[in-house]
This record gives structure tokens, sequence and C-alpha cells, in this order.
């Protein structure tokens, strides 16, 4: 690829700081096998890099069309998807989301006690579209995220509420119409499986397909023509290893993309967390947000509708330090905001970053991303290190690259 960090307004000299930084700290020490950074600005590539090896057990080099699991940055692709279709008037956010899924009419909210002893209560106010597109819907991760274990996250592994082998997007969802709500919808926030309704959404309102709705409106309307719910044999000599950080600080590799369960097409796909995708691909979903919307011609989401999605939907207009509950997330909390789909920077002091008015989010092998339209540039970080927290790469690179700009 091509790039011109002069012309998009970065000092080249400054930037290139990117390689210093990956390499001596990451890359050389074995933190991480292998990572690749694209920087865009004004339009322009500005930066793109390669750095490590995709798969260290068999020394293949980190390309430039390695493909890597996205896991959680599946979750602004979907969210973008279900916007469409309130694009379409299909919907409205205030829409209960029982009317689309009636099975959901008769949800509780946990009130105390835990199996047997349970009890629960009906909601305040209904769980609305708004609130599965915003992460305040009264859901967690359940049994698939033991952090913080919670009586209702017992009833998650009791009815076997799960994204793998045998899930279907409307097992998935009667599943979850039975469990109990944490909290009232809209009173607080919590990181959670709510995405993945969001893309049974898409099925139940459009008529089609998940999978087939993505493939159809977003991946080759943009030219994304890597990226999937699984890996076909094509393109398994392009797949990255995933690993996971020992006790000892060591790599050790959790997912052999020759033998990964992302080499067959899934049951269930997850809007929450099933994508694999390359920096290529995921670029052109970034360079479509930071064009509002449309990009060559073809237009994915309009741009008042875009605009909506990247405020802060929290109630109050509180940051995530208010209103979260539970530590995990994808995101720091302070000076930070949620919106439909995106996690966005309101406060450059209390959250100690450049860029407010950012939006972004990342993935569980420490992908991230971010597009800035105050600055007019988009960044995309890709590795396959698990869990995200193990290091602040979006900390990290936002120093390097905003301090690069000197137009």
């Amino acid at each position: 690829m091509e790039v011109n960090p002069t012309k998009a307004g970065f000092s080249a000299t400054k930037l290139g700081q990117i390689d210093r930084h990956l390499n001596d700290n990451y890359i050389q020490p074995n933190k991480i096998s292998g990572c690749q950074v694209m920087v865009a600005r004004h339009g322009v590539p500005a930066y793109f890099q390669s750095f490590g090896d995709m798969d260290r057990e068999r020394s293949k080099p980190v390309a430039d069309d390695t493909i890597f699991r996205i896991y959680s940055m599946t979750k602004p692709i979907t969210s973008v998807a279900l916007m469409m279709l309130f694009e379409e008037g299909r919907f409205q956010l205030n829409d209960p989301v029982y009317r689309f899924l009636p099975a959901w009419r008769g949800q509780q909210v946990w009130v105390q006690g835990a199996g047997d002893d349970m009890q629960t209560r009906p909601p305040a106010a209904p769980m609305t579209m708004r609130h599965i597109l915003s992460h305040t819907a009264g859901l967690t991760y359940g049994a698939l995220l033991p952090i913080d274990p919670h009586p209702v996250d017992a009833v998650y592994q009791q009815l076997g509420v799960q994204r793998g082998d045998g899930e279907t997007i409307s097992s998935f969802a009667d599943k979850l119409a039975q469990v109990p709500l944490r909290y009232d919808p809209g009173t607080k926030w919590l990181y959670s499986l709510a995405t993945d309704v969001c893309g049974c959404l898409v099925e139940a309102i459009s008529g089609q397909k998940f999978e087939d709705f993505l493939q159809q409106r977003i991946f080759e309307p943009l030219g994304m023509q890597d990226t999937a719910f699984w890996v076909p044999p094509e393109k398994v000599e392009r797949f990255a290893a995933n690993y996971e950080r020992a006790a000892d600080k060591s790599l050790r590799l959790i997912d052999d993309p020759l033998e990964s369960k992302y080499l067959h097409a899934p049951s269930f796909p997850s809007g929450g967390g099933g994508l694999v995708s390359t920096t290529a691909d995921y670029a052109k979903f970034c360079e479509m947000l930071r064009l509002r919307g449309t990009v060559n011609g073809v237009e994915i989401i309009g741009s008042r509708t875009l605009a909506l999605m990247t405020k802060n939907h929290i109630a109050g207009g509180a940051d995530l330090s208010q209103a979260a509950m539970g530590a995990f997330s994808e995101t720091a909390y302070e000076g930070v905001g949620f919106g439909l789909g995106f996690a966005s920077t309101l406060d450059e002091v209390a959250s100690g970053t450049v860029g407010a008015g950012d939006y972004y989010w990342g993935g569980a092998a420490s992908t991230i991303f971010w597009v800035d339209p105050v600055e007019d540039l988009y960044v995309v970080f890709m590795t396959q290190l698990m869990p995200s927290a193990t290091f602040n790469f979006r900390g990290q690179l936002k120093n390097i690259i905003y301090g690069a700009i000197n137009d």
C-alpha cells in the first residue's frame, strides 16, 4: 500500500515512531507474535506496516492480507446493519424489543436471591431497541464471561446460552427470553450479549439471514472481500494464529489456524463477536464511517443516522464511570460515553487522551479501531493476543499518532 504521511498532515519522522515502539516493546520481547497498523487522514493512507509473525509456530510473517479474528469489532458492523433497517422505517429506537421478538414480552428483572429462591419482578419499563443497541438493556455476558459472577449469570449457564456450534439465531433468542434481566433497562450500562441480539433482530426484521444481510448490504458494496464468519479453504494460509499470555508472561497458542473452529461456517453467526477480517477490509468500513456513511457513490447509512449513532445515549448524559456495572469492556470508563454500537470520547481531560469526539471499539484479541471526525482520520490495529486488556495499545498509539499531526 502506498502511503504519504506528509500529504495526510503528519510528520513522517514522528509517525514512524510507531515502528520503534511496537518493535522494541512488543515484538522483540515476544509480548505479541505480530501486528499490523494502518493510519489514514483526509482519505490519504499515511501509515501501513506489518510486524512479526502471524503464525510463529510455522514462522509465517504478518502479510498485507493476513486474516484476523476481530471478535467485538463485529459489534459496530452489526449495529450499522440494524440501523440500516431503522432508516427504512422498520422500527423506532423507543420501540420495545418484544415487538420483534415476541417471546421477550414477559421479561423479569432480578431482585435478590439465587436458583429456586431467586426473586424477580416486571421491569419498570420495557427493553427498547435503543437499550439493545447501547448495552443498557439489562443483559449480561452470562456464563460466557465468568467475571464477577452473579446469580443471573448462573441462569445463562443453566439454560445453555452460548454462541458456539449447535446454537442458532432463533434458539439463542428463545433462551435469552427466559433469563432475568440484571437491572431495569436504561438505568445502567453493562457490556453484554446485547449486540448478538441485534443480529437476531436484523434477521427478524429483514426476513433475511443475518450473515446474508451483512454480505449483501455491507461487505459486497464496500468491497470487504475477506470479512466473514468463517475462513474458507482457499484462504486458510492467510489466517493468523491466536495467542494468550501465560502466567509466566510467555505466549501460548490457543487457536491454531489450521485446526480452528473458524474453518467451518457457524450455526450461530455472532453479531457480537463472530467475524474475521483484514486490516484493508476494516479500513474500508472505517473509510465509509469517515465519509459519514457514503463511499465511492455507495451509501451504506445516512449521515444523520450515523451522527445519531455516535452520540452518547447513556441516560442523563453520564459517562461510563457513572453508569457502568462491572469492570470488563473494550474501553476505559472515565470521560467515555456510549452510543448505538460505538464508544466515544466525551472529555479529553477526564479520559486522559486526545481525540474528543472520536468513536471506536475493540476486540477480545486486542484488535482496535477508531474514527475521529474532527481530525478526519481513522486507525486500525490488528494483532491476536487475548485478553484485550493485557496492553493499552489504543492509548499508546493515540499518543504517537496525534503527536505526529503537524498541520
